[in-house]
Formats: C-alpha cells, sequence, structure tokens
C-alpha cells in the first residue's frame, strides 16, 4: 500500500497542496505542510497537488508490508 507523504526538510509551506486539498493536507504549527488524510480527495486532485509543489516536497511512499 502507498502511503503519501510530506518531506519536511524540503517543504517551504507554501500552502499550495493545502488549498488545492484541503481536507488532505494542512500546514503545520511549524510552517510546514502535513498530510491529514490521505484519502479525503480524488487521486486526480492529489496528484494536481502534488505537481504543484515548487520543491518536490510531497510523494507516494510504499509502506513495508509486515
Amino acid at each position: 500500500m502507498k502511503k503519501l507523504k510530506v518531506d519536511e526538510e524540503k517543504c517551504l509551506g507554501c500552502g499550495a497542496c493545502a488549498s488545492l486539498c484541503p481536507k488532505v493536507f494542512k500546514i503545520n504549527e511549524k510552517g510546514k505542510s502535513e498530510v491529514i488524510d490521505q484519502n479525503g480527495d480524488t487521486p486526480e486532485n492529489i496528484e494536481t497537488a502534488i505537481a504543484a509543489c515548487p520543491v518536490q516536497a510531497i510523494l507516494w511512499e510504499e509502506e513495508e508490508s509486515h
């Protein structure tokens, strides 16, 4: 299963992802984006938010199955 992840090191906190998918991303108290619900919007809209990130800080990560 894939997990949506924001790389806080890269994130500028510009808010593009949060404005495009407010049910998926939010800007946290550190001024960085974080995932609040990876199923909060359509895959197409999430891909649009990923593409809108100016520093490519959002990615799908493969979760290890135990």
